[in-house]
């Protein structure tokens, strides 16, 4: 009976196992997103994670001659990518992506995570100021 119980335990992890990396770690897709950067900010009750929001422009279909926005939402991993992107808001860009099935709360709220940048263009503003150097 002891020997049945173990081996049912031992399936059950690896079952378990196989599941949550198939869910969480596995990369499911890989691809480029341009846009707009709306925003990227620093936010999380017990893991600070960088979220962000970038607007594409496209055509809507159905009503001739109207613009829909499309919104792609984002996490980002590397602090200095979220730096980079947080200190050029408004620009445009080409991110590089890293899709999974299921977010976790140290990676991020997305499934989306950015893992860096293509291209930045947009107009410079001239002078960028530190948010924290107020503090």
């Amino acid at each position: 009976m002891g020997r049945f119980l173990s081996i049912i335990l031992i399936t059950l992890l690896v079952l378990t196992s196989g599941f949550v990396y198939w869910r969480y770690y596995w990369v499911f897709g890989e691809g480029v997103k341009a846009g707009e950067l709306n925003y990227v900010v620093k936010k999380g009750y017990l893991f600070k994670t960088y979220e962000g929001k970038l607007i594409q422009s496209g055509f809507k279909g159905g009503i001739a001659g109207s613009i829909q926005s499309y919104e792609f939402e984002f996490s980002v991993i590397n602090e200095s990518i979220a730096n980079q992107l947080m200190n050029n808001s408004g620009k445009t860009f080409d991110l590089h992506y890293t899709e999974y099935l299921g977010a976790l709360p140290w990676r991020g709220n997305s499934k989306y995570i950015v893992d860096s940048i293509l291209s930045m263009g947009g107009v410079s503003s001239g002078k960028v100021i530190d948010p924290k150097a107020g503090r």
